[in-house]
């Protein structure tokens, strides 16, 4: 048996850290603290920075491996057979090194107790054995899956993913349609290599390795902070593609705080991570919230493609539903930048959601694209009748990009006003708009508060709820324009900051309802 064990834990995960619970001291004589990076013996570390330097070989040589082949084939047999000696001496060597390393763990109490606990939880998944596998960071291929997609679907209905975009129109004609196909289809075809090589790290860079390896510690601390401060707690989901998808989830329901019931959905920017991202927002205030990292980003396998963006968030939204035990009406989504299109596409698919707010998004990826590459809005590409809220940055320098970030909010707010409320059918500047929340703004209309939730009480009573409303259609362009102004200033709030500054707790709040 220890035989066995000793076998297994040859090619057992790497483990960076073990974590402690909120108030649990360990004693200082024997090094165990409120947190600690876990110190490997000398064997161990040694064998583990050769497999490093490994591991970085093997990726250089599997990119020049085209070059490599043509070089083997013009110099024929007589360099075959030594360079397919010399693989096979390194890769017994590294079978050694492998070996050693192992010995190393065996050797390790503090290693051999994990792996005894990550052996028990997944023969057994049960909550004791998760809350111990969860005192350690190691590396997330190796942890149990908490929550699957096929825990609420039907496979063969869901196998192709949710629901996200709609077919593109066609044209009438069917000999014009393929002429059409065939003449575009270099563009296509050059489109997609774009978009899916340099074009996705541009838009998505926190899926680059490179990055994510710069960034390795401080996410590693981050996530300390969340377990150990905060208790969170780490879970894998599987998406309906196969992606897995890291999760943190800090349950505030037995606090006793008023926020504590509400369950905050973050999702982040296209460099952002839980670990150190805007899940600290709505921890401030109290609330429970649960973050995750985009497929490719962190721990979760996959691309930040749009389809598979969508897949996860139905399955985060389906892990808060099932196995966290919120309702629909509970959770609210809070989106920061590019993680708007996630926010968006669960609002329209979980209309019944509490609410959403929108932190330094945007209405469309094509203004900002089209600035840097066209080509790729082909394949990054309002129908929520709740609340929200839209905070827009004053001093954003992301947004500004393409056209002035006041006249992009006011094609945001005609997606939450009345037909008849929009900007365009009121004659209102985009400028006073987004300025609504200036006293000076809001006076020289002459807007009544009182009056305004009056009309709009009086149509939801007579008219119902379904959405859009046509509240102010009989209405004078005077006070169609009071109107407008009343329903943007509150479902739009100002911060006088960048587009990178960590939203404060102060500027962040449920959106007004009626």
């Amino acid at each position: 048996m220890a035989g066995w064990m000793w076998l297994r834990i040859f090619f057992g995960p790497n483990l960076q850290r073990i974590h402690s619970s909120p108030g649990q001291s360990r004693p200082e004589s024997s090094a165990r603290r409120r947190g600690w990076n876990y110190q490997p013996l000398r064997l161990e570390k040694h064998t583990d920075s050769v497999i490093g330097w490994a591991s970085v070989l093997w990726s250089l040589s599997y990119y020049s491996s085209p070059l490599l082949l043509c070089y083997l084939y013009k110099k024929g047999d007589s360099k075959f057979v030594p360079v397919s000696q010399y693989v096979g001496t390194v890769l017994i060597c590294l079978l050694g090194v492998v070996c050693l390393r192992g010995w190393g763990r065996w050797k390790n109490s503090e290693y051999v107790q994990f792996f005894s606990i990550l052996e028990e939880t997944r023969k057994n998944n049960t909550p004791s054995n998760k809350k111990k596998l969860r005192c350690f960071d190691f590396d997330f291929s190796f942890w149990p899956v908490d929550f699957s997609w096929t825990e609420f679907s039907n496979p063969k209905l869901s196998k192709a993913g949710v629901s996200l975009l709609k077919p593109e129109s066609r044209l009438r004609g069917a000999a014009d349609g393929v002429l059409q196909q065939v003449r575009t289809l270099p563009c296509h075809v050059i489109s997609f290599l774009i978009a899916h090589s340099f074009g996705r790290r541009m838009l998505y860079p926190g899926s680059v390795g490179l990055l994510q390896k710069f960034m390795r510690p401080m996410l590693q601390q981050g996530q300390a902070k969340l377990i150990e401060e905060f208790n969170g707690q780490r879970n894998k989901l599987v998406a309906c593609d196969g992606n897995e998808i890291d999760t943190m989830f800090v349950d505030r329901r037995a606090d006793g705080r008023p926020g504590g019931s509400t369950l905050v959905i973050c999702c982040e920017g296209n460099a952002g991570f839980y670990e150190v991202g805007c899940m600290n927002t709505p921890l401030e205030g109290g609330y429970s919230v649960l973050g995750w990292n985009h497929p490719g980003f962190g721990d979760s396998t996959g691309v930040p493609f749009p389809q598979n963006e969508a897949n996860a968030m139905d399955v985060v939204i389906q892990f808060a539903m099932q196995k966290l035990g919120f309702q629909l009406n509970d959770i609210i989504i809070y989106a920061w930048s590019i993680g708007g299109f996630t926010a968006s596409w669960a609002v329209m698919s979980y209309p019944e959601l509490k609410a959403v707010v929108l932190d330094a998004s945007f209405d469309d990826l094509l203004p900002l694209a089209l600035k840097v590459m066209p080509c790729l809005t082909r394949y990054f590409s309002p129908r929520y009748p709740g609340p929200v809220l839209l905070i827009r940055r004053t001093k954003d320098e992301i947004i500004t990009t393409c056209k002035l970030s006041s006249a992009l909010y006011c094609e945001c707010l005609i997606l939450f006003l009345a037909p008849s409320m929009s900007v365009q059918n009121c004659h209102l500047p985009s400028t006073e708009c987004v300025c609504v929340c200036a006293a000076t703004v809001y006076s020289q209309y002459e807007v009544d508060d009182d009056w305004c939730v009056t009309v709009l009480q009086s149509y939801r009573t007579h008219n119902g709820t379904a959405f859009p409303w046509s509240v102010g259609e009989d209405m004078t362009l005077e006070c169609r324009r009071r109107l407008a102004l009343f329903l943007a200033r509150k479902y739009m709030r100002n911060f006088e900051t960048t587009h990178c500054t960590p939203l404060p707790f102060s500027e962040f709040r449920a959106p007004w309802t009626l």
